[in-house]
């Protein structure tokens, strides 16, 4: 335990240990895993010898080469392994996250509000308004994709994402 933030750059090292030595969920892996591609020694293991300590230290140089090329042969396979997992735990993350998320469906000559981005000239002070509008769906495209007009008709160059709008009603 840390008495003071100043001994925190001691622990440092053995948090990290930690973080790099345990099973992430997303991964199935350590980190330090996919990196070196076999499990870490911690240094308990060196001064009290495991199994595995006792078996590469009785080996020869020639075998020990051999089969250390065997294991970043098959470091590629096992990081592959994951990059597919880390893809399959993320597409069920966005299904989860996606699950009540219903796109709302514009229609020709349907009022909406334009948001204001804080970068747009529009926001200049703190208690401006964040929507500007109404305007009117000129034209409705592919993938959310909305051209607007104004209300006296003259139509929008640029199309605008179907998000940073919303419906208005009068």
């Amino acid at each position: 335990m840390v008495e003071n933030q100043k001994q925190l750059h001691e622990k440092l090292p053995f948090a990290l240990l930690g973080y790099r030595t345990t099973v992430h969920i997303s991964t199935e892996a350590t980190p330090y895993m996919l990196v070196y591609g076999t499990e870490a020694v911690i240094p308990a293991e060196v001064e009290i010898p495991s199994l595995r300590i006792i078996q590469e230290a009785k080996l020869k140089d020639a075998k020990w080469i051999k089969i250390r090329y065997e294991q970043l042969a098959i470091i590629h396979g096992k990081r592959m392994n994951t990059v597919c997992h880390g893809q399959l735990y993320q597409n069920r993350m966005s299904r989860a996250f996606n699950k009540r998320d219903k796109p709302i469906q514009f229609a020709p000559s349907q009022l909406v509000l334009k948001k204001i981005f804080s970068h747009q000239d529009e926001a200049e002070e703190k208690f401006s308004p964040n929507w500007q509008g109404p305007y009117m769906v000129h034209r409705v495209l592919i993938g959310g994709v909305l051209i607007l007009a104004e209300m006296d008709e003259e139509v929008w160059p640029k199309p605008i994402n179907s998000d940073t709008v919303k419906g208005y009603y009068a």
